[in-house]
């Protein structure tokens, strides 16, 4: 459970730098604060061990050949918490959320591509699981917001500091042939991601003792998949931190001929967390960071309300996220479902534990 933390300005502006290159030594962050560099290293140890910051190594599902789906579950009430607990101890779910006001939960799932040999998809578990009444699943089709981090948290520093962090494009010390070959994916890539997604400032002598690599082979594949777009980094964080502890969920129904001009706008909307064109009955999914209801009212009724095309609008409010993009790092929900052993539902579950291959999924927010 995270502690209760105030971040200050020197906290934001560490928590931007991070979001803009999450291996970024202390020192070049340092540097570009204007802070020492104990200072800085001391203040990233303390947030992290409060459970309140950290970053997490995110792999982007299409180029290794899975599939996202954000996942929608209708529970029996004795079956919601059982259901939660063993979905979050998951390595291939990610973003679960409990949704206020009712036995409805949403989670993003991380799938082979159909007719792959990659496992059995998450949803044969689903239908036979007692307690789950109904799920729907839209497959993603394109992030089309938020995927570089929520506005809320990426405005502490200025144009020149972010350039300063930014430096020139990143690209294998090997030249275009490693490039052209990161996309390669196989068991040593797959440890590394997910050590990374564990602690995604991990020295390079740990993950070279995970892989089997060298510490130059480790830098240099850890560059390529960068430069490759299938390794990217982000900083888990609660909004709430920021000030905005309110999280609704929308599910927007979009006529196909003003979906470029609808995404194109949600992308702008400093209020979008993450946003994405998904297959289903709806076709844009929208994550909402607002300070309070009436934050809520306005941005429906005013910029969203505005756009065209838009026909049908479902909201949720998260009552609580149980995980976020990276994985968990306390069994905080194992322990919760040990609450309800006399629950049927909650032992059967368990075999939902099982992890497909692949490192878990994760969005920007």
């Amino acid at each position: 459970m995270t502690q209760s933390v105030t971040l200050d300005a020197l906290d934001r502006r560490l928590i931007h730098a991070l979001q803009i290159d999450g291996r970024a030594s202390f020192s070049r962050i340092a540097t570009v604060l204007g802070a020492p560099e104990r200072t800085v290293t001391r203040r990233y140890h303390r947030l992290r061990s409060a459970l309140v910051v950290r970053v997490v190594g995110l792999v982007d599902s299409r180029r290794i050949g899975m599939l996202d789906w954000f996942v929608r579950i209708d529970c029996t009430p004795d079956a919601a918490d059982a259901v939660t607990a063993a979905l979050a101890q998951r390595d291939d779910t990610s973003w679960i959320a409990p949704l206020a006001g009712g036995t409805r939960l949403t989670c993003m799932v991380r799938t082979p591509v159909a007719g792959s040999d990659g496992g059995r998809p998450l949803f044969d578990h689903l239908l036979r699981t007692p307690g789950i009444r109904d799920f729907e699943a839209g497959c993603v089709l394109r992030p089309v917001a938020g995927v570089g981090g929520w506005a809320g948290r990426t405005s502490a520093l200025d144009a020149p500091e972010q350039a300063a962090l930014l430096g020139p494009t990143p690209e294998p010390s090997d030249g275009p042939e490693v490039l052209a070959a990161a996309s390669g994916w196989g068991e040593a890539e797959a440890r590394l991601a997910g050590e990374l997604a564990l602690d995604g400032r991990a020295d390079v002598a740990r993950l070279a003792a995970l892989t089997g690599w060298s510490a130059s082979t480790v830098r240099r594949r850890v560059a390529g998949l960068r430069a490759a777009g299938v390794l990217h980094f982000e900083v888990d964080v609660s909004p709430s931190h920021f000030g905005f502890p309110m999280e609704a969920l929308l599910w927007l129904e979009v006529a196909p001929a003003a979906l470029a001009e609808v995404t194109e706008a949600l992308s702008r909307h400093a209020a979008v967390a993450f946003a994405a064109v998904t297959t289903g009955r709806v076709s844009v999914f929208a994550m909402v960071q607002c300070r309070d209801t009436s934050a809520l009212y306005d941005y429906l009724a005013g910029e969203l309300a505005a756009l065209p095309g838009i026909g049908r609008v479902e909201t949720a409010l998260v009552q609580r996220r149980t995980k976020r993009a990276g994985p968990l790092l306390l069994p905080a929900m194992a322990e919760r479902a040990q609450r309800f052993p006399a629950r049927p539902t909650a032992h059967r579950v368990s075999h939902m534990r099982r992890p497909l291959s692949g490192a878990g999924g994760g969005v920007g927010g």
